[in-house]
Order: C-alpha cells, then structure tokens, then sequence
C-alpha cells in the first residue's frame, strides 16, 4: 500500500493543532530559529506540545530547520536539534549540508524545497546521503516529477498550494544584496512583490508601475491524481505565515480531494495518520487569500498555449470575481454577480486610473443592492472581486472541528472476571478486567451496556461497535470504570507503538553532481565545506551571506519564469525581436538587469 501525505503548515501551536483536527497527516513548524520563516518561531516546549496531540493520530512533526547556519551558530543549531529530538520531533526539513557533519542524534532528515531538487542527479545525490524524503521544486512539469520519481526510491515532496516564489528556491539573494536580508536566513524582503517598471537601454519606459516579478498562487487541487501518478507522495500547503482559518479551510478542501482518490482506489493508497474529522463545514479556496490561481509549470502545454502565471496588475489578493458593476449611485451599487453577499464583506476592483482599492460592504439591502458607508465613484462594468466574504470568515471562526479515533468493545466474562477489550483503528488492542459477581438480567441489557461503552466523554474516542452480553447484568459504573481504564490503557499503548523514522545512513562514496560551487549554492559554513568537499567538490565559493563585497553584474535571481513570455516579448517571435534590446526593472533607486537563456528557456536578474 502506497502511503499519501497531507502535509499542513503552522505559524504556531494552536493552528498546529486545527491543521490536525482538520484532517493533516502531518505538520511542517519553525522552532525558535533556523527556520526559513523567522516571524514564525515556536519554542521546543510548545512544539513537544504539538508531537504528543500529534502522534495520538499518528500525526508527524517536522521542524523547519532550512536556513543556512554560519559557523559561529553551529553549536546552537546542534544542540537545538538534541532538544527537538527528545521533544519527539519526526524530522527536520533542512538546507544546510553542514548538519550531516554534526553531532546529533539519528533524526530523520527531509530534504529542503531551499535544496533546489530539479533534477534526478541531484535527487540521488539527496538520496544516497541520507534524506528519507526530498520536498521537490515547484517548477516542475509532471514529466520531470516522474523523472526523478523513476531515479529515486525516498518519499517525494511537492508543493500543492499557496504562493510562489519566483526564483529557484535557495537561489535567490536579491533580497540580501538590496536590504540585507537574506530569504535563505528567513527573512525576506519581497522584492518581487514591488511595482517595476520595465525599461530598455536607452532608457525608454515599456511599461510602468506593475508588478512584473509577482505570481500568481499556485493550486493544484485539480491535478492531485496527475501528482500521484507523477509519483509525489506528499502534499505540501505553503503559508507558515497564514492564519488558523486559511490554515482549516485549505486542509479541509485537501483533504477531502485526497480522501475521495484513496476511497477510488483503496487497493493502492492509504493514508498515513488516523482519525476522522467530525465537523460540518464545506472548504472553498477561493475565499481566502489569492492572487489568481496557477498551474505553474506543471501543465507545460498550457504555458505553451499562452497561459499566464504572474499576478502584474497586483500583488493583493483578487479573491473570488464577483462580477460586474451594474449602476452606481452615490452610496448604492447594483452587481450582476452568482454570489450572494453579506454585511461586512470586502470588495476590491481596479479603478479608472488602474489602481487597485476597495470597499466594505456595509449592508445588503432586500434586493441585493450594497449600500456602502461612503460615496463612490464606480464605472458601470467594472468587474469586481470578493476578497473578504464575512459569512464564511465567521463560520470558520465558529468551527468546532474535532479529530476522533474509533474505538470498538467487546464485553465478556471470564473466570468470574468481567473482561473488556478495546480495539482502536491505530492497530491498539488492549484488555482490562475486574472481579464482578455477574447476576443474570430480567431483561435485555444489550442497548444499555452500549449506551454506558459509548459515553467516551470529550477524549478523542468514538465508539464503533459494541459486543455485549445481552443476557447478563453489569452495574453501570463498572461498566464506566472499565471503559476509563481501557482508553488511558490505549493511550499509553499509542505512545509506547508509535513508530518513528530514523536519519538514513550515508553513502561517503557518491560524489556530488558538479565538482565546482558557486555562492548561488549556499555553501555558509566550514562544517558544509567540508560535506561537499567528501563528495568530491573541488571549489567551493562561500555563500553570498558570508562575503563581504558585493560586485555588479552579480546574478541574484535565477528562475524559470520568462517575464518576456508572460508579456508575449519572447525573442523567439516577431513581438519579441522588435524589443530585442537589453530589459532592466526599474524601482526607486533599484535597478536590475534582465538575462535571458533562450536555450533553456530561462531568466537571470542581475545587480547593475
């Protein structure tokens, strides 16, 4: 049986715990540094807090710990990685090689999107040192999933959901030369999220004041089955930053698309943790924080066809169209629209002047007329955009969703001991007896001895099925106690069952894919010099992070997205070679130089 992974973010404890109850098989978490999102830290008690409700439903843990290290932190980050170890953590997600020559214990390790996995080569390399499981990039196509997945044996990870870095992962230092902060130490600036205007080498403007280097979202909720054909067996939601309800809504609609292919093909897939939710709410993706929704590269031919994939008009969320401006007058709006709105819900639109703004709703009239709190000035057919729906905020706000493991009894008598056994869907089978004078009943006690097993209170159980027996009467609060015993007993046999991943061990042998390293590579520490150079690196040029000077003409984002493409330039066309120029991006005082390999269908922004 192939094992899927629904893997969910959590900025903390508490939508650590949601992601779960909602229905994650495992969660991805910072601790308290070394993680690629430093607004996102947790301490090791909170987050041993989080293994031990975790592991209930065989739930796994992992700790980012995917930025690189320099040297004067080693011995914090070894001793951080002991602490998460006997917290309970399953594994670490990590970037910097320098943790293999550590000390530390045999903790699983994962392979860090910041790895920059795009190929097979590097995907073996990953393999043959010990990683149980390589989290790939998101600019795959499917083709080049299944590539890797054919040269590889370890679990693969990919990215299903959530925003998109426009650089390779791990490659990118425009952040760090323009504000020293460094995406690879968990602090980036989002440069690429920055009005640009886009000039040539005489200095005339093309285009100005957009958002050139920002993508869409990535979602690739109607390509679940493709991924796993692909060979992905891991789920990855992004948003460490996100908030509690994002967190439950996306794990709910994921879930649910993973469920429904494993119910299809239950011969083949299982899922990896237990436990069904109980909760009546129905997830939506558009409802939450989008900038448009893309395929990325995974659909290759419909980049081909055309498709668009950044988000230039505006990095702001566009949420879901709500149609169209019918008339406007003073405080009053009329939409054609499919949806329904509700007091309190924001809406955005681009004005006259391409600006993006908006509205609150300050109520819905009985003909669905919104009145608003101020006079606008909206044009009759601009398309508008829900991006806060008030009424589904406050259900999620609302939701009691709770995660339970079924449980079944079965009652019989033994020896003059009144036995229970209790069987729970994790594989726990425990037993648990008491001394009883058993007197025959006068009638039917079946439906009572149920009633009495079935009142698991507000522990995680769920009573399934019940074996009685019908004949024999057993005071009710033998019955409660024994039930009592055998829940903690499960508990405890969970605990003591729960079966952990440990570090695989290392190949010395295989030799890295190139025998020379730039500082795009990330090299930021002695301990790392040393893991790349076993393998057979001759050169190694230090991290960017760890060099002092700075030199123009220095490459600091390398990506697959072509911004001549997404604006139909491509050199490859007649538009394109009208513009054949050399393209600069133009914010402020920012100025970046555009590159362009035709030959592998990439692009290079480069300091000036």
């Amino acid at each position: 049986m192939r094992q899927l992974e629904l893997l969910a973010p959590a900025k903390n404890y508490d939508v650590a715990i949601a992601a779960i109850n909602c229905g994650a098989d495992a969660v991805y978490i910072g601790a308290e540094g070394f993680g690629a999102r430093s607004a996102a830290c947790n301490s090791i008690a909170d987050i041993a807090r989080v293994v031990e409700y975790a592991h209930r439903f065989n739930v796994r843990v992992y700790v980012t710990f995917n930025t690189l290290i320099y040297d004067n932190e080693l011995k914090r980050a070894e001793e951080m990685i002991r602490q998460l170890y006997r917290a309970g953590v399953d594994a670490l997600i990590v970037q910097d090689m320098g943790i293999l020559r550590m000390d530390i214990p045999p903790i699983e390790l994962h392979a860090s999107t910041q790895c920059d996995i795009r190929t097979p080569e590097k995907a073996r390399f990953l393999e043959a040192v010990g990683f149980s499981q390589l989290v790939l990039a998101r600019e795959l196509s499917r083709d080049e999933i299944a590539g890797i997945r054919q040269n590889t044996r370890v679990r693969l990870e990919a990215f299903v959901q959530g925003a998109l870095c426009v650089s390779y992962s791990g490659r990118c230092q425009v952040s760090h030369v323009l504000k020293g902060r460094s995406a690879n130490r968990g602090e980036c600036a989002q440069i690429c999220r920055l009005p640009f205007d886009l000039t040539d080498d005489a200095g005339n403007v093309l285009m100005k004041g957009k958002h050139l280097l920002s993508l869409r979202d990535f979602n690739l909720s109607d390509r679940m089955g493709d991924l796993i054909e692909a060979g992905v067996d891991a789920f990855k939601i992004e948003g460490r930053l996100k908030d509690v309800n994002y967190v439950k809504n996306a794990v709910a609609y994921y879930r649910g698309v993973i469920d429904k292919i494993i119910s299809s093909n239950a011969e083949v897939y299982t899922r990896v943790s237990q436990g069904h939710v109980a909760g009546d709410f129905t997830p939506d993706l558009r409802k939450e924080f989008n900038r448009g929704f893309t395929h990325y590269y995974f659909d290759v031919r419909n980049l081909e066809n055309g498709q668009r994939i950044a988000s230039i008009d505006t990095p702001k969320s566009l949420g879901e169209r709500a149609g169209k401006v019918v008339a406007c007058n003073n405080k009053k709006v009329t939409v054609s629209s499919p949806l329904q709105f509700h007091n309190g819900d924001g809406v955005s639109y681009f004005d006259r002047q391409g600006n993006y703004t908006g509205f609150r709703v300050n109520r819905v009239d009985d003909n669905g007329l919104l009145v608003l709190s101020q006079a606008m000035d909206i044009p009759r057919g601009t398309v508008l955009f829900r991006t806060y729906d008030k009424q589904f905020d406050d259900s999620l706000n609302a939701l009691q969703v709770e995660r339970k493991i079924k449980v079944n009894f079965d009652i019989r008598v033994c020896h003059g001991m009144l036995v229970l056994d209790a069987a729970d869907e994790r594989g726990n089978k425990v037993t648990c007896s008491v001394p009883a004078r058993i007197e025959p009943a006068e009638k039917p006690q079946g439906d009572r001895q149920m009633a009495t097993l079935s009142k698991t209170g507000n522990t995680i159980y769920e009573c399934e099925t019940v074996q009685t027996v019908d004949d024999m009467f057993i005071p009710q609060s033998v019955l409660a106690d024994l039930r009592r015993q055998a829940l903690g007993m499960l508990d405890e046999a969970q605990r003591i069952n729960y079966r952990y991943g440990y570090r695989l061990g290392e190949d010395r042998s295989v030799k890295y894919v190139s025998r020379e390293m730039s500082y795009a590579d990330n090299v930021a520490n002695h301990l790392a010099a040393i893991f790349y150079t076993e393998h057979g690196v001759d050169h190694i040029e230090p991290a960017i992070e760890v060099t002092k000077e700075i030199d123009k003409g220095l490459v600091v984002m390398h990506t697959r997205y072509c911004l001549r493409r997404e604006l139909g330039l491509c050199l490859k066309t007649d538009a394109g070679r009208k513009v054949a120029g050399k393209l600069f991006l133009k914010h402020g005082d920012i100025r970046l130089a555009l590159g362009f390999d035709c030959k592998n269908c990439e692009m290079k922004v480069i300091t000036t």
